[in-house]
């Protein structure tokens, strides 16, 4: 399934990898048209992922992934054939979005469905934080073709990886999950469930400020490289890359602390740390290049490290019966922020004098740094479900 996924991840960051360079340029769009573009595809996520993930408590989940998986590599390459400007990629990406709501939740439920009963945390941190790794290679092979053949080629070639998950689903075994009855789209048991929701507004901090930083990451990049220099080997390619592929050993960890010292703790401190590290950067926007390369670095670390512990105990704190419903409403609400994060981020890049103005950038870490900060809200909001006594007590395995 990791495997899978990473193919099925390979179209996720090939428009933000070409945003800034190719199709802003190509297309003369502005920072806020680039940024709502891009968030095209989390809002077609947004849309579908209710009925699809919802479907899985009704059907095997790997129907919905198999089909899913279809249609964001073929809305992929359409990108590459059909786009022309913003409206056109707008509407195609956000296809691809929707795609990807049949291929992501619905392949951890899916993979969950298949687990040995106990603490699922591990294999599910896993299944999340390889997302980064199929974001960095996303980042790397949609950039290098970029580059070197043109943006459509990007598209065209990412447009294949989806068929890696489609080879997955067909070596899995088929698991029916128990008939149930009632409405289709039922959240009443999920908003009931505070636990969950807390962890659930919790990743919707973590995907705006996630979302947000993958959008621009290149741009800014490119702002450092013509404004500081730094030596020649220090691309926006490498450095979208290293930001993304150190997110799976920082999700990862960040789950076994969370583990260690309570989930709800782990991650206010990570949310915390994570919106620091935005303002150092945003404040120190000119310095010299191996000094933001450092704190980007940094900033790959923390900004992940929440995402498996947040995911894993959504899923914990989720009633079985519900899990499709209750990762359904997860998903929405993560994405739905992730298309914010990616607009309103450009959206302050244009008011503050877009993406050559070290004033943009500053607010662009200022929004991101207020995004992540929410989080925290959310998770005391549902630990107040919780007598004193039992968070002083239980907080080492809390779900």
């Amino acid at each position: 399934m990791c495997i899978g996924q990473l193919g099925n991840l390979l179209p996720h960051v090939t428009l933000s990898a070409n945003l800034a360079q190719h199709l802003m340029p190509a297309w003369g769009l502005s920072a806020a048209e680039g940024g709502l573009m891009a968030s095209g595809y989390a809002f077609g996520y947004m849309l579908a992922v209710p009925v699809l993930t919802t479907l899985t408590d009704r059907i095997d989940a790997r129907i919905v992934l198999l089909c899913g998986s279809i249609v964001s590599g073929l809305a992929t390459i359409a990108f590459g054939i059909f786009a022309q400007g913003f409206w056109s990629g707008t509407l195609i990406w956000s296809l691809a979005g929707l795609g990807f709501a049949g291929a992501y939740m619905p392949g951890l439920k899916a993979l969950t469905d298949r687990l040995p009963a106990g603490d699922t945390s591990r294999p599910v941190t896993l299944y999340t934080s390889s997302f980064s790794v199929g974001v960095g290679l996303s980042f790397l092979v949609a950039q290098v073709l970029a580059d070197r053949w043109g943006w459509r080629t990007a598209f065209y070639v990412t447009g294949i990886g989806p068929i890696a998950m489609v080879v997955a689903c067909l070596l899995i075994e088929g698991r029916r999950p128990v008939p149930k009855t009632g409405r289709l789209l039922d959240f009443a048991p999920v908003f009931a469930n505070r636990d969950a929701l807390g962890y659930i507004l919790g990743y919707g901090a973590h995907c705006f400020e996630l979302y947000g930083i993958r959008t621009w990451l290149v741009g800014f990049w490119t702002f450092v490289v013509a404004h500081q220099g730094g030596p020649s080997w220090m691309t926006p390619v490498l450095m979208s890359f290293c930001f993304a592929v150190i997110s799976m050993p920082a999700s990862i960890l960040g789950n076994e602390a969370a583990l260690k010292f309570g989930r709800h703790r782990a991650i206010t401190i990570v949310m915390i740390a994570s919106a620091c590290i935005a303002l150092v950067i945003g404040l120190n926007a000119t310095a010299p290049a191996w000094v933001l390369a450092l704190l980007l670095m940094l900033y790959g670390l923390t900004v992940p490290a929440d995402s498996g512990a947040l995911t894993a105990g959504m899923s914990a704190a989720a009633v079985t019966e519900h899990r499709g419903a209750t990762l359904a409403l997860h998903s929405t609400v993560g994405f739905g922020l992730s298309a914010a994060g990616a607009w309103g981020t450009g959206v302050a890049l244009d008011i503050a004098g877009g993406p050559q103005s070290a004033n943009g950038w500053l607010l662009v870490f200022v929004v991101l740094a207020i995004g992540i900060l929410l989080g925290p809200l959310a998770l005391l909001w549902a630990r107040k479900t919780k007598g004193p006594a039992e968070w002083k007590g239980g907080l080492s395995n809390s779900p």
